[in-house]
């Protein structure tokens, strides 16, 4: 029986209560009656990302190496391995079982090393390898995939509300440029398979091709969306730039030319995610800061990007 690692317990019980606490005491019985009807072996160290544990394995047959993962049930997570089987290993990883009840799947295994461990100081690498992943995974994409257009009014109710109910320093225009990005952009969009949450820690090294991605949301809708999901994740490598306007604006050209993207759209998109972002984080905070001064300090940085993003150039 599987060892859970103690950072995904705690985690785990933090983020879900007692909700995830139970999940947890069922997890090592069910990561044993996947391996033994997908006909697995564990074969390393346990990990996980934020709400998956990740056991690497090999299939007796045929003798492959693979990864088993389990996620804690969440409406986030459903459609992943519908996105894994409409991709089907091109730009991610292949998918080879599913049980949808119990979110788990048998995966391809790629390496441990992320796009922003390898990356990491080069910023224009992390931007082309992102955007030419983006325009592999931007195919035809299935009628019961969710719609990103179904969300705009729902965001945009959000938006109206925070602004409503939040201290912020963010100036009108900056939030009338999202609204109107929800308005023009947001409720009509191509019926495309989009990632969802493109960044550098969703994208692994791997030998079948250089790079392939992970953790996909599978929503449908402008692939331009997911230079948002990017731009947004580079905050901590943006704060220790020179001129960040020009380092911001060198992304979005990076990301777009590598996607084959209108580069206004993303602009726009980057700009509503980092709307969502400043507010979000005052709300429940980061993930990398719940409270304190770095809190104070990455909510100010974030306000910064939006106003940075919200003129066109």
């Amino acid at each position: 029986m599987i060892a859970v690692p103690e950072t995904f317990v705690r985690s785990t019980v933090e983020r879900e209560g007692a909700a995830g606490a139970a999940w947890l005491a069922e997890l090592p019985g069910l990561v044993d009656e996947l391996l033994e009807r997908w006909g697995c072996v564990p074969d390393g160290e346990v990990t996980h990302g934020g709400v998956g544990l990740i056991v690497p394995v090999r299939r007796h047959v045929p003798g492959t190496a693979a990864v088993l993962k389990v996620s804690f049930p969440h409406p986030g997570n459903v459609h992943e391995p519908d996105a894994f089987a409409v991709w089907g290993g091109q730009g991610a990883v292949l998918l080879y079982e599913r049980d949808d009840e119990r979110f788990a799947m048998l995966l391809e295994r790629a390496r441990t090393q992320t796009l922003a461990e390898a990356g990491a100081g080069d910023e224009d690498e992390i931007a082309a390898v992102a955007g030419r992943l983006n325009r592999r995974l931007a195919v035809p994409a299935p009628p019961e995939l969710p719609r990103l257009r179904e969300r705009a009014d729902t965001w945009e109710q959000e938006l109206r509300t925070d602004a409503e109910e939040l201290t912020h320093a963010l100036p009108r225009r900056v939030l009338d440029a999202a609204v109107a990005t929800l308005h023009e952009l947001g409720r009509v969009q191509p019926d495309t398979l989009v990632h969802g949450d493109l960044h550098a820690g969703n994208i692994l090294r791997a030998d079948r091709e250089p790079w392939l991605a992970v953790d996909p949301k599978g929503y449908v809708g402008d692939p331009a969306y997911d230079g948002g999901t990017l731009l947004k994740s580079r905050a901590p490598a943006l704060l220790e730039a020179d001129d960040l306007p020009k380092a911001v604006h060198r992304v979005l050209d990076v990301f777009s030319e590598a996607a084959q993207l209108d580069r206004e759209r993303v602009r726009r998109w980057s700009q509503l995610h980092a709307v969502q972002t400043a507010f979000h984080g005052r709300r429940h905070g980061f993930r990398i800061a719940r409270n304190g001064p770095r809190l104070d300090w990455l909510t100010e940085f974030v306000d910064r990007l939006a106003e940075l993003l919200t003129e066109r150039t």
